[in-house]
Parts: C-alpha cells; sequence; structure tokens
C-alpha cells in the first residue's frame, strides 16, 4: 500500500494567456514537503502535463524520492496540452510548433519565475516529456540553451524531421540527456504513421553522443505507454536531482 504521506500533495492550478498561442494555456504545479517560499528549488517542466500527473503519478514519486531518498525538494510544473492539437504543437513539423515552443520558452518560463521560487539556471531546469513531449523537449533544449541543457526522454518519437534538425548541431557538449525506450515499442502506430521507436532512439543517442552529448541511455522491457513510464521515472528524477 503506497505510504499516506505519499500522498499529501500540494498541486496548484494555474492558467496563463499566451499571446503566441492566442489561447490560455492550463499549467499544474507541484510544491515539494515543506515548501517555502523564501527557499530556491529546482524545477522540472513536464510536456503532458496532465498525464504527467494522473498516469505518471510524478507528484506521489516525487514526495517519496524527497521524503525518503534524500531527494532535494523540487517544484514540478506541468503543461497541458489538447490533444487534438498535440502533434501539431509538438512535432517540428507540425503548424503550431514554432509558436508553441516560442510560448514555452519566452511564456510559461517568466510566469513560473514571476510566481514561485524556482532556479533561474539552466543547470536547474528540467524538460521531460513522453513520446513526442520527449522530442519537443530536446527541440526546446537546442533552440535555447541558454535555458535549458537537461532533458527527460521517455520512448521519445524522433522522427526523421527531427533527426535532421538534431544533426545540424555542431557541439552538444554542454547537454545532458538521460533517455529510455521499451523494447516493444518496434511497430507503434501514431497518427502520422507506423514507427520503430527503438531504431529511432538509437539514431537520436548516436547523433547526440557524436556531437559530444552526455547520454545516459536504456533499453527495458516495455510498451508505449504509462505503465512502463511511471516505473521508470524515479529513476530519470534521480538522475538529475541528486545531489549526493
Amino acid at each position: 500500500m503506497t505510504d499516506s504521506r505519499y500522498l499529501k500533495r500540494t498541486i496548484l492550478k494555474e492558467e496563463m494567456f499566451s499571446q503566441f498561442l492566442n489561447e490560455t494555456r492550463n499549467l499544474r504545479i507541484y510544491l515539494p514537503p515543506g515548501y517555502n517560499e523564501l527557499l530556491s528549488y529546482p524545477v522540472v517542466y513536464c510536456q503532458d502535463g496532465e498525464e504527467f500527473f494522473n498516469f505518471g503519478r510524478i507528484a506521489t514519486t516525487a514526495n517519496r524520492l524527497i521524503l525518503d531518498e534524500g531527494i532535494e525538494p523540487f517544484i514540478i510544473v506541468g503543461v497541458e496540452v489538447n490533444v487534438k492539437v498535440r502533434t501539431q504543437e509538438y512535432a517540428p513539423f507540425g503548424s503550431l510548433f514554432d509558436k508553441y515552443t516560442s510560448a514555452f520558452a519566452e511564456e510559461i518560463i517568466p510566469f513560473i519565475e514571476a510566481k514561485y521560487p524556482v532556479r533561474r539556471s539552466k543547470d536547474e531546469r528540467i524538460l521531460a516529456g513522453d513520446s513526442l513531449g520527449g522530442s519537443v523537449s530536446l527541440h526546446l533544449a537546442l533552440m535555447y540553451p541558454d535555458l535549458f541543457s537537461k532533458v527527460i526522454s521517455m520512448s521519445g518519437a524522433f522522427y526523421e524531421e527531427s533527426q535532421e534538425i538534431y544533426a545540424q548541431a555542431n557541439d552538444l557538449s554542454w547537454l545532458k540527456i538521460w533517455m529510455i525506450v521499451g523494447l516493444q515499442e518496434r511497430d507503434f502506430e501514431a497518427d502520422t504513421g507506423v514507427y520503430d521507436f527503438v531504431d529511432l532512439n538509437r539514431k537520436t543517442r548516436k547523433l547526440l553522443e557524436d556531437r559530444g552529448a552526455a547520454v545516459t541511455y536504456a533499453e527495458k522491457d516495455g510498451k508505449h505507454q504509462w505503465g512502463f513510464w511511471q516505473n521508470e521515472l524515479p529513476d530519470a528524477l534521480i538522475h538529475f536531482l541528486n545531489k549526493g
């Protein structure tokens, strides 16, 4: 049974109007146990914010890591997305990709930093995403290297268009990325086709390592679903937040 301490979570909801997207975007904010606005905290920004909280159980996991594993307290920001336009916002070939990435870096980050005591160093900001959320997180890091240097990618949808963009980078020695993919993801049917996610992740890993990025990579038995990712999320968070 889950320890009741892990379930005492502080999760706030915010609404932010985006000029780039011309709409209001919902955000979920997790505050750690013992939260004190006079302190400062590392921050994890999650694509598919609603799913990270509901299916990934990231707030419960964060409580456990902070209370029992000695992880430094951190804040989580879940950026919600309308699934009907998710591919348009997250994929580089999507019609809303430029607007979404601009909104994320130039509106959402300043909005959070004005209201919460999150640290403003790129080493204290972590981007996290699953599938297309993983690939757009990597795109954001490459587009805004002054803001981001750490990425968590779970079964990243690194389509050919994304790989072509990553390949244009010269020096990625500043980038740290944690990647995992399930071995049962070789013929996953997405809304834009059927893809071998293992092959996509292997190729992307090589692209990044060839350009000097620090890649932590694993392949495990698992499918393209939250049942797999939820179990791997603690290791991903520990990788970047363990100060020991």
